[in-house]
């Protein structure tokens, strides 16, 4: 099916494929399913099988983790082109957190095979795709040792433990 019109104007405001050519874009568009969820709909439970990422089109995605027994946790809601699943994509590791519409929600979906596919039939924009991505791990890493270094910090505060020279 050919790459709409419509499909890669939208790409173009998702921040991991905002660096692609027209060709690469095009490609990548061609390599993505559609996939309609209704509200309150569960995409997939935490420890789930994954090879799938998903770009939210319309409506939103709340992500959460199970903090004890029935208490889950919103980590994010996932709203239009934002995207989610990208590790399982990677490594097939069982997905980290369960993922529900919120609203009705229409995803585009990037699998695995579709992926291995590209890497032979276009190798270039799998390639863009590939940097693109270290790209994203890069920034959610430095903000993930961000948060890190703050609770630390509140934690110590917060017990009196805070070592700093007053």
């Amino acid at each position: 099916m050919p790459a709409s019109t419509a499909t890669l104007a939208f790409l173009r405001d998702v921040r991991v494929f905002e660096a692609f050519s027209d060709p690469d874009l095009t490609a990548m568009v061609d390599r993505l399913r559609e996939r309609h969820l209704r509200k309150r709909q569960i995409l997939f439970r935490e420890g789930d099988r994954g090879e799938e990422m998903f770009i939210v089109r319309h409506g939103t995605i709340l992500i959460s983790k199970a903090v004890t027994g029935k208490v889950e946790q919103v980590l994010v809601r996932v709203e239009p082109s934002d995207f989610f699943g990208e590790m399982s994509l990677f490594d097939g590791s069982p997905r980290s957190a369960t993922a529900q519409a919120e609203t009705d929600v229409e995803l585009l979906v990037l699998g695995r095979d579709s992926l291995q596919a590209m890497t032979e039939t276009t190798p270039r924009a799998a390639a863009a795709f590939f940097y693109a991505m270290v790209q994203v791990f890069m920034d959610r890493l430095r903000r993930s040792t961000q948060q890190v270094a703050e609770a630390t910090r509140w934690g110590l505060e917060a017990t009196g433990l805070d070592v700093e020279a007053r």
